[in-house]
C-alpha cells in the first residue's frame, strides 16, 4: 500500500481474501469463499456498518455475484461484490474513490476470534490434579511422586503363582525337589 497516493494494492486484498475464505474451514483451499465467511470479512473489515450496509445487503450481494449453483465466490466475483458494496458504503464518491477506500478497510486484515473459550486458569486444574488430595480407590492408581500407576493401579491382579497369600515359603518348591533326588 503506498502511504502518499492511498491506492491499495489488489495483492493486498486478495491475501486478505484468501485469509478469510479457509477461515473455520480445514478442507477450504482459498480460492474460493462461502457466504458465511464473506458475512465475517464483511464484519470485521467494518464494510458493514449497520446503517448504510447491513448483513442482509452483504447476503443478497453475495447472492448476486455466485453462479447459481455454486455456494461459493472466487475472488473475481468477490472484486464484483466489493464493487457493489463500495457504492452503497461511501455515498456520494466516485466509484473508483469508494472501491479504493473499500479496500483500504479489507487490505492487511486477518478474521479475528471474538469470543474464542480462553484456557482454564491453571490453579484450578493444578488443585483438580494434585494427586496428594486424592483419596479412597483413586489414591491407589498414583505412587509417591504423583506418577499413574498404570493397569496395576486400576485393577486387583490375582496372584497366579500357585501359592496361597499367606505362604512364607513361596518359591522354595523347585529347591526342595532337587534335594530329595
Amino acid at each position: 500500500m503506498a502511504e502518499g497516493s492511498g491506492e491499495v494494492s489488489l495483492a493486498d486484498v486478495e491475501t486478505a481474501f484468501r485469509k478469510f475464505a479457509v477461515h473455520g474451514d480445514t478442507k477450504a483451499t482459498g480460492k474460493e469463499m462461502n457466504g458465511k465467511n464473506f458475512v465475517k470479512l464483511c464484519k470485521d473489515c467494518k464494510v458493514i456498518d449497520g446503517k448504510s450496509v447491513t448483513s442482509t445487503d452483504v447476503d443478497i450481494i453475495f447472492s448476486k455475484v455466485k453462479v447459481k449453483s455454486a455456494r461459493a465466490i472466487t475472488f473475481e466475483q468477490f472484486t464484483q461484490a466489493m464493487a457493489e458494496l463500495a457504492t452503497k458504503r461511501f455515498k456520494g464518491k466516485s466509484q473508483d474513490e469508494a472501491v479504493q477506500l473499500l479496500y483500504s478497510l479489507i487490505a492487511g486484515k486477518e478474521p479475528a476470534n471474538v469470543g474464542v473459550t480462553k484456557v482454564a486458569k491453571a490453579s484450578a486444574v493444578d488443585r483438580l490434579t494434585d494427586t496428594n488430595k486424592y483419596t479412597g480407590s483413586h489414591k491407589e492408581r498414583f505412587d509417591v511422586s504423583g506418577k499413574g500407576k498404570g493397569r496395576v493401579g486400576r485393577e486387583d491382579i490375582p496372584d497366579t503363582s500357585g501359592y496361597v497369600s499367606a505362604f512364607k515359603g513361596q518359591g522354595s518348591y523347585d529347591s526342595k525337589v532337587k534335594e530329595d533326588k
